[in-house]
């Protein structure tokens, strides 16, 4: 028999809350350093970017890995919004289809493996 337990919806939202606040200090952080460190510029497409519009400049992490902050920047650079979201998208594409950030998949089959015995017999 399972056992139904309702969820405690106060502590998902405690422990949410948290979270989120645990993001946005650690996000404040390191974009008001990356901020400092780099031009205003996004590094894809060029765009530059100040007052108002500063907050559309995101900080991404080269590695994927959000806790890896060095404080000379090397793990940071500087991407508008779409930029940001297409090397998301990227990333996540490429994972889908097998060719995550492990390596590429390698080919197995050779498509030209019997191509010198199937000549000989062509002209033979």
């Amino acid at each position: 028999m399972i056992k139904h337990t309702t969820p405690d919806h106060a502590r998902l939202d405690r422990v949410v809350a948290e979270a989120r606040q645990q993001r946005d200090l650690r996000e404040t952080g390191y974009r008001e350093q990356a901020l400092k460190l780099f031009p205003w510029i996004c590094g894809r497409c060029a765009r530059e970017f100040s007052g108002v519009r500063l907050r559309e400049l995101t900080v991404h992490h080269k590695d994927h890995n959000h806790d890896n902050n060095p404080a000379n920047g090397s793990n940071w650079e500087l991407l508008c919004l779409y930029c940001h979201d297409n090397e998301h998208s990227r990333v996540l594409d490429e994972t889908v289809r097998g060719r995550g950030s492990e390596g590429q998949a390698v080919a197995t089959h050779n498509p030209f493996a019997d191509l010198q015995a199937l000549l000989k017999k062509k002209s033979g």
